[in-house]
C-alpha cells in the first residue's frame, strides 16, 4: 500500500495462522522524488496524466510485491492502491485508488484483489477506515482496548469482548506535521525525522484549543477523512507563513494538537493504547500521546508480533486473504455500511 504522506510502497509478505498475524519480511519502497511530486499533486492532473499515473503506479506495485515475495509464490497480492480522493460525503459518496491492479496481476503472477473501498460505499458505508476490520480479526477475543494507527491520517478502533465496538478516522496523524516540513524547506524534505525539530520548538496550547473546535471532531462516528481535510488551506490559515525560522514551534503546535486529536477519542476508561504506523516512530509525538493519556498504558504494535510500518500492509494482505477466499472483510461498526461484505476486486492471474 500507500498513504496519503505516498513516501512509497510499503509491502509486506504475511502469514495468518488462526487469528494471528506473522510478518516473514516488510520493507518502504520510495517513490522517486519526481513521481511523488505527481502523486502529491495527482488531483490536479488532468485526465490523460492521471491515466499515465495509475498505470505507472501498477507498475511500482508489482515490482514492490515481487522483490518482497521472492523465493515464495503468495496465494494472492492484496493492493490498497494509492489514495487520489475520497469523498464520503459528497453526493453520491465516492472515492479513487489508483495503482493498476490488471498490471500488478500480470506482473508478478499472482491473483490481485484491489479496490476495496467502492463497494462499502455503494452500502452505505464511509468506505474507510478499513484497518479496523483487520483489529477486529486480531483483537476482539481480547481485554477491551484502544488500537490506533498514525499514517497521515490517525484512526482508531475500540476493540475487545468478542467485538469491535467503534472505530473512526480521529484527525490528522503524520500528515500536517509532514505538509509543514514540505512547505518550509520547499519540498526539500519530506517528514521531521525523529521529532527533532518539534522536540525544539514550543507549543501554543491556546491555538491546539482553537484547532480542537474543528467541527470534524464533533460529528459522531462513523467518519473519516480525505488527506486535504486537514490540509494546506487549513494549514496557512492558522498558522501563516510557513518558515524555516518558525518551523520548530509550528511543528511542536501540530505534534501537540494530533497527541489531543488522538487521546480525546479515547474513552478513558481504557488500560491499554496500542499504537502502530509512521507515528509510532516519532518520540516526541509518542511523548506527548503517553503524556495526554497518563494514566492509560501506551504500547507499540511490535508488543504483539505486528512491526508498526507492517501494520497497514499486513492489513491489506488480509483484506485480499479474505475476498480470495470469499470471506467477509469489511467491519459496518467502522465505516457505517449496511451489512458484512466482501470487499475488492479480484484480478485473476
Amino acid at each position: 500500500m500507500s498513504g496519503t504522506s505516498a513516501d512509497g510502497v510499503t509491502a509486506a509478505l504475511v502469514r495468518f495462522p488462526g487469528r494471528s498475524v506473522k510478518v516473514l519480511r516488510c520493507r518502504t519502497f520510495p517513490y522517486p522524488a519526481a513521481l511523488k511530486k505527481r502523486v502529491l499533486g495527482a488531483p490536479g492532473l488532468s485526465i490523460q496524466e492521471l491515466s499515465r499515473l495509475n498505470f505507472e503506479l501498477g507498475e511500482a506495485f508489482a515490482r514492490a510485491a515481487l522483490k518482497i515475495s521472492a523465493g515464495t509464490r503468495p496465494e494472492v497480492i492484496g493492493s490498497h492502491g494509492q489514495t487520489v480522493w475520497h469523498g464520503p460525503d459528497q453526493v453520491p459518496p465516492n472515492t479513487l485508488q489508483i495503482a493498476e491492479p490488471s498490471v500488478i496481476a500480470e506482473r508478478a503472477g499472482i491473483p490481485v484483489a484491489a479496490d476495496f473501498r467502492p463497494r462499502d460505499m455503494a452500502s452505505g458505508g464511509q468506505g474507510a477506515p478499513l484497518v479496523p476490520a483487520f483489529d477486529e480479526f486480531l483483537f476482539a477475543s481480547g481485554p477491551l482496548r484502544a488500537v490506533v494507527n498514525i499514517g497521515g491520517i490517525a484512526n482508531i478502533s475500540i476493540v475487545g469482548r468478542g467485538k469491535l465496538w467503534s472505530a473512526f478516522d480521529t484527525g490528522p496523524g503524520n500528515g500536517l506535521m509532514d505538509l509543514a516540513v514540505r512547505l518550509a524547506s520547499k519540498g526539500r524534505r519530506d517528514m521531521d525525522r525523529n521529532g527533532r525539530l518539534a522536540h525544539q520548538g514550543w507549543a501554543n496550547a491556546s491555538l491546539v484549543e482553537k484547532l480542537l473546535r474543528h467541527p470534524y471532531f464533533k460529528r459522531r462516528a462513523p467518519k473519516s477523512l480525505d488527506k486535504d481535510s486537514f490540509g494546506e488551506i487549513f494549514l496557512r490559515k492558522h498558522f501563516g507563513p510557513i518558515t524555516p525560522a518558525r518551523l520548530p514551534d509550528i511543528l511542536a503546535t501540530l505534534c501537540l494538537f494530533t497527541a489531543r486529536s488522538i487521546a480525546e477519542s479515547i474513552p478513558k476508561k481504557m488500560k491499554e493504547v496500542v499504537v502502530s504506523g509512521g507515528g509510532a516512530l516519532n518520540p516526541t509525538l509518542m511523548h506527548a500521546l503517553q503524556l495526554t493519556l497518563d494514566p492509560i498504558a501506551l504500547k507499540r504494535s511490535d508488543a504483539y508480533g505486528l512491526p508498526v510500518m507492517a501494520k497497514e500492509a499486513a492489513c491489506f494482505a488480509w483484506l485480499g486473504w479474505r475476498a480470495i477466499n470469499g470471506q467477509t472483510n469489511n467491519c459496518p461498526q467502522a465505516t457505517g455500511s449496511r451489512r458484512r461484505l466482501i470487499l475488492g476486486k479480484i484480478i485473476p492471474s
